[in-house]
């Protein structure tokens, strides 16, 4: 059994999502493990990880859509100490979680065919996200 561990920078331009399938793909690639467990976790408390289908953008805009009707900016919210939209972030960072476990089979991540693996970045302005990759495998 090995392990392989990293840090993926993702850098955000507003909410919403961005595919980083390629990235994380290209990294396991490098790590030459035929077969394992990758495990991806998001350091942060108002951006999220999905896995969601990367063929359609409409779909992405629907998802994008339905979180902000879901968990709406507002002043209303108690913790707003980064402006409207820092609680809404975090509500919607618990209604998609931070971490995601994807089977590695034959070198690859065992993705359906449509899958994509995206940061969701909950908050207006850019940020500079950070993903842990791991994998362990052989």
């Amino acid at each position: 059994m090995r392990q392989a561990t990293d840090m993926l920078e993702v850098r955000t331009q507003r909410q919403g999502l961005v595919e980083v399938s390629d990235a994380v793909a290209d990294w396991v690639a490098r790590q030459g493990m035929a077969r394992g467990l990758l495990t991806l976790f998001c350091r942060h408390t108002s951006a999220s990880l999905l896995i969601q289908e990367n063929a359609a953008p409409a779909v992405r805009g629907d998802i994008e859509r339905y979180f902000a009707a879901v968990a709406p900016e507002s002043r209303d919210y108690a913790h707003d100490d980064e402006g409207p939209d820092d609680m809404p972030a975090h509500l919607r960072t618990a209604l998609t979680g931070v971490n995601l476990s994807i089977p590695v089979l034959d070198g690859r991540m065992a993705l359906g065919t449509w899958q994509g693996i995206y940061l969701f970045e909950h908050r207006v302005r850019p940020h500079r996200r950070e993903i842990v990759l791991h994998l362990i495998g052989e």
